[in-house]
């Protein structure tokens, strides 16, 4: 067949080899060599039996890949839940007094009536810091994204988008050191109390999640459709309208996504908080009171324990609490982003 009466440009494989993109499969099963001077003897045949081997090496490789994280991922599960099941299986704990019950008294003998791990005062600790710190950052991200995106797109790309990345990559010690050593003196001197706060604990929180509701809130905004925002233009409505009743509704289940998201962080986050809220075993009553979180006493009791102890396997317990709570917002996630798919 001479090169003319193909119907499509041909590839020049080797010299003196020409391959038409629509020849039949069959050619796979005549070589079609160079045997010139300086030919590499490249075959149809030796192409595709090399490609396929190379198709087979990144499926396997791929498919191990995904299977170690499934792996990784169920295994952790089965230890944590292993671990923390063991307070009311082992230990006999009834889990009505271990979610609802506020004394924790791990250590205390038999003669004085036994131990008592109640972890109500941590759950509520963790609660009141995470939410009250997605109460003030949420509304701060939102109005940030929209400045970026809508009303100083490229001003707000070149000098928020760097410090939004700054923020993203301080370790949490740093943002603990900075409120221990700014925030905690500040609210002692001018507002009362010992200064280690539920109150020192939100503000430092709802910083450090700062960058993960902007980015996720920003990124929605990008993915609006600009026919939406010129429509709404069109028929007369001025930009704030146009970004309050148009695009920052449309992009709301965007936004709720990085707001839970933000709360996955402030709930599961231990050192930052650790270091401004006291430690205290009790709930607060006051934004001024210290406090414990679920995170905090994890670390904080689980180097003084005995592995398989009352004690212990509580502080497991608590552990597997947290891990609830994430397949709680990661469930929450996806039925906000179904939703919002579903309306759009």
């Amino acid at each position: 067949m001479s090169v003319s009466k193909l119907s499509r440009p041909v590839i020049l494989l080797e010299r003196g080899i020409f391959m038409s993109k629509n020849f039949p499969l069959a050619i796979e099963n005549k070589e079609y060599s160079s045997s010139g001077p300086g030919s590499l003897g490249l075959t149809a045949k030796g192409i595709h039996i090399h490609k396929r081997y190379i198709e087979y090496f990144g499926r396997t490789v791929s498919f191990l890949a995904a299977a170690l994280v499934i792996a990784l991922t169920l295994a952790i599960i089965f230890f944590i839940g292993q671990k923390g099941l063991a307070t009311f299986t082992v230990s006999g704990v009834n889990a009505w007094n271990f979610l609802f019950q506020t004394q924790w008294m791990p250590d205390r003998p038999m003669e004085q009536g036994g131990p008592l791990v109640g972890s109500l005062s941590f759950i509520i600790g963790s609660l009141l810091v995470s939410l009250m710190a997605v109460a003030v950052s949420g509304p701060l991200s939102v109005i940030v994204a929209v400045f970026m995106v809508e009303i100083a797109p490229g001003w707000g790309q070149r000098v928020l988008q760097p410090a939004i990345e700054i923020l993203a990559g301080i370790p949490s010690v740093v943002y603990g050191y900075v409120g221990l050593s700014l925030l905690v003196p500040f609210i002692r001197n001018y507002m009362g109390g010992e200064g280690f706060s539920l109150l020192a604990g939100f503000i430092v929180l709802s910083i450090m999640i700062l960058p993960t509701i902007i980015s996720v809130s920003s990124d929605s905004l990008r993915a609006l459709p600009s026919q939406w925002k010129e429509a709404s233009l069109a028929l007369g409505a001025t930009r704030w309208q146009t970004i309050s009743m148009v695009l920052v509704p449309a992009a709301r289940s965007g936004i709720i996504t990085g707001v839970v998201l933000g709360l996955a962080r402030a709930f599961g986050e231990a050192l930052a908080v650790q270091m401004v809220i006291g430690n205290t075993r009790q709930i607060p009553y006051s934004i001024l009171d210290p406090l414990m979180t679920l995170t905090s006493a994890i670390t904080m009791d689980m180097g003084n324990t005995i592995m398989g102890s009352l004690w212990n396997n509580a502080l497991w317990s608590m552990g597997l609490l947290l891990l609830m709570m994430s397949f709680m917002f990661i469930l929450i996630i996806k039925l906000v982003v179904r939703r919002g798919g579903m309306i759009r």
